[in-house]
């Protein structure tokens, strides 16, 4: 059984990958200071980047869970995600509200996809 874990820190890896599949750190856009639509595409360009860098894509994502400080965005959020998720491709998804660890953050997502 072999588990790589790509650029770990004290803390985390940004990517762990086991028996052909990924699991992504939480992701969050690098502008914090953004309106909803923005940290929402912003957020999905960095799941792209890495699912990029190990060979996988957004047609291969399995799961996904996405955290939003407040549920009056989900509309919001769900118009940029409809138009990244390419049709008939749509993984398994959850929704919720949660604390974020900054209070400018609005959204972040977690990401399992399949490498192989």
């Amino acid at each position: 059984m072999t588990i790589e874990r790509i650029s770990p820190n004290n803390r985390m890896s940004k990517i762990v990958k086991h028996n052909g599949t990924a699991y992504l750190c939480g992701q969050v856009a690098k502008d914090r200071n953004a309106d909803i639509h923005t940290q929402v595409t912003g957020m999905l360009e960095k799941v792209d980047e890495l699912l990029e860098s190990i060979g996988s894509g957004r047609d291969k994502i399995l799961s996904a869970t996405i955290y939003l400080a407040d549920m009056a965005d989900f509309q919001a959020l769900n118009e940029v995600w409809d138009n990244w998720v390419p049709e008939g491709e749509a993984p398994a998804r959850a929704c919720v509200q949660a604390q974020m660890a900054s209070p400018e953050l609005l959204v972040e997502i977690s990401v399992v996809a399949a490498t192989s």
